[in-house]
């Protein structure tokens, strides 16, 4: 399994949910480690520098994605939210949030694994009361759980990503057309 963080969903809340892979098999957790935990606030562009993580903030992090998970799954279904994830949830947004400072290079983020879990939790707050709700799916991958914001023409896309997820549908839809086509006439 590749241990490279991806933003493919279109919003940071949606790929901080898709941190565990595969969710209906063969589950795969991204936050490991407090590093891996640090590495996606990073990757994702929440902060420019964090200091480093416990294994309480690994444990954190991953109640308040499960929390996340839930909670958009509800909205995208169009279901009321689970009263628990919504309690986990703003508590974690309630928690002091990681703050942009200027500094002479412009604009700087140093954060706690802590202040960075709330800025999570404030965005997904955000999100989910926002007018990208209609927007979110769920990836056409049968083995991909990731949901993310579908702003294609049309509302057409299938895929969490084409690198991802869609090249390997697609090739695979290919690989059963030639295999079922019938053999050319005077093989």
């Amino acid at each position: 399994m590749n241990l490279d963080h991806a933003f493919v969903c279109g919003h940071p809340v949606l790929d901080f949910a898709a941190t565990l892979r595969a969710r209906r098999s063969t589950r795969f957790e991204m936050f490991v480690t407090p590093d891996r935990l640090n590495a996606w606030y990073l990757e994702s562009g929440l902060v420019d520098a964090i200091t480093p993580g416990e294994a309480d903030d690994v444990r954190e992090a991953i109640t308040v994605r499960e929390a996340l998970y839930r909670l958009v799954t509800d909205r995208r279904l169009g279901e009321d939210f689970d009263r628990q994830a919504l309690a986990v949830l703003n508590a974690a947004a309630r928690q002091a949030p990681a703050t942009p400072q200027l500094t002479a290079a412009g604009r700087h983020t140093d954060a706690t694994p802590s202040q960075a879990l709330a800025t999570v939790a404030r965005q997904a707050v955000e999100l989910l009361s926002g007018p990208d709700v209609p927007l979110l799916k769920e990836c056409g991958n049968p083995e991909c759980t990731r949901v993310y914001i579908d702003r294609s023409r049309g509302m057409r896309r299938q895929w969490c990503g084409m690198e991802s997820c869609g090249n390997k549908i697609k090739a695979a839809a290919y690989r059963a057309r030639k295999k079922a086509a019938p053999a050319p006439a005077g093989s």
